[in-house]
């Protein structure tokens, strides 16, 4: 979620990085994951004991779509046609991808909660 964060506190800046003497502007950052452990090794754990999968983070990685070009020749960014370079942000799509996250985690909460929930029963039967 701070990555998106970050990608939608940059939708609109237009000199993040200075590359060969020139800014450039904010490049899309995504997260790559990665499984913590194979489904092999995993699935043969899950079978002998109770085990929680999960992923983690491997790195942030720039996006290399290219920059949107909109005409705007009073931007003081703008070049000699009078373009100026944007960040390849879509807040739609950062959005949606938060979205997906919180729903990510709501259903994780959800999950937690009814196993709680179940062994709370079942140290009350055992009673």
């Amino acid at each position: 979620m701070d990555v998106i964060s970050a990608n939608m506190a940059n939708v609109d800046t237009t000199r993040a990085k200075m590359v060969d003497g020139k800014w450039q502007p904010y490049r899309r950052k995504m997260v790559v994951m990665q499984p913590n452990e194979s489904f092999s090794s995993f699935l043969n754990k899950a079978m002998n004991e109770r085990s929680a999968g999960g992923v983690k983070v491997t790195k942030i990685v720039e996006d290399q779509t290219p920059f949107k070009l909109v005409y705007d020749p009073s931007h003081p960014d703008a070049d000699e046609n009078g373009y100026v370079q944007l960040p390849n942000v879509d807040p739609l799509k950062e959005m949606v991808d938060l979205m997906s996250a919180t729903r990510s985690y709501e259903a994780n909460v959800t999950v937690l909660n009814a196993t709680k929930g179940m062994l709370m029963k079942a140290l009350e039967i055992g009673k």
